[in-house]
């Protein structure tokens, strides 16, 4: 029987991240657009983003454990893949990080726009359908595109949008970085497990771009991502502050440089933890430039 530890780590606090960047963008973002955003409403979407990404991964490790994909896998080992817990176990507790989602998004849309309901129980679908169900598309190489959508576009202007009330310029453009970000994070992500992907029929980009290429993917991704936040600056922001990321940039050149150079799949667990703190580095900076260009102007 699986420890409490055990169920900790299988939410993967790693990539929480992922969840809280967003998030805390779009708070940003709707300050721009509104002064006295609604702080029921932050902490709100701070529970939806928290919740998805804990079900998608307890999500994850079942359909995957089930198949055997993470049998022999290079990172850490899951609960169903490693035998710790049952998969019915951890399809429970996928179930109920998703319904803590669903219930805080309904009552998120209610109070904001009752239409965001459909837009969460996509997200709650597509989370299960990564990996889960007859033809995952996770399985088929589209996993980035949906990081993007779904960690990028829906998460940030989503936020944006019932903190302050609507969706402008600002949310968007930062939300095609932070999108950007995430895919990079995933495609690290599966350079560590390209080897046994194939092996077990999981067609993830990475695999079918082959090692090389996904390296130079993850490269466009990162270096993207900045100059979106670079152009973002020049056209809406205006403000010396708004350059705070660059600071840094440095260090994700050198990440990006890193996966470039380094082929074996073993070395990626290292790099997938130090693209997560550099890209969230990289959305702090920004956000705290948004924040300061503001109130100091």
């Amino acid at each position: 029987m699986a420890s409490l530890a055990q169920w900790v780590d299988g939410i993967r606090p790693r990539t929480l991240p992922i969840a809280l960047a967003p998030v805390i963008a779009g708070i940003a973002a709707a300050n721009h657009v509104d002064e006295s955003p609604s702080w029921p409403a932050m902490i709100g979407a701070l529970v939806v983003a928290l919740a998805l990404v804990a079900g998608v991964n307890y999500a994850n490790d079942y359909s995957d454990g089930i198949r055997g994909t993470d049998d022999n896998r290079v990172g850490p080992q899951r609960l169903v893949g490693s035998g710790a817990a049952s998969p019915g176990a951890v399809r429970t507790a996928a179930i109920i990080a998703f319904l803590i989602a669903a219930v805080a998004g309904v009552w998120l849309s209610l109070a904001t726009h009752w239409w965001l309901i459909l837009v969460g129980a996509v997200c709650i679908l597509a989370a299960w359908f990564y990996t889960g169900g007859s033809r995952p598309y996770g399985y088929a190489g589209f996993g980035e595109i949906a990081v993007f959508v779904f960690f990028g576009l829906v998460a940030v202007c989503g936020t944006q949008l019932v903190v302050g009330g609507r969706i402008d310029s600002v949310g968007v453009g930062i939300a095609i970085a932070i999108g950007s970000f995430a895919s990079a994070i995933l495609v690290t992500n599966n350079l560590r497990d390209i080897d046994s992907d194939r092996e077990n029929g999981k067609n993830t980009l990475a695999v079918r771009l082959g090692p090389v290429n996904a390296r130079r993917y993850h490269a466009c991704l990162l270096m993207g991502a900045l100059v979106c936040l670079a152009l973002f600056n020049l056209i809406s922001l205006h403000s010396l502050w708004g350059w705070l990321f660059v600071l840094a940039a440095p260090l994700l050149i050198k990440q990006a440089r890193f996966v470039m150079r380094e082929r074996s799949p073993a070395a990626m667990p290292p790099m997938l933890e130090r693209t997560v703190k550099g890209a969230l580095l990289t959305n702090l900076l920004f956000v705290i430039g948004i924040v300061l260009s503001q109130t100091l102007s």
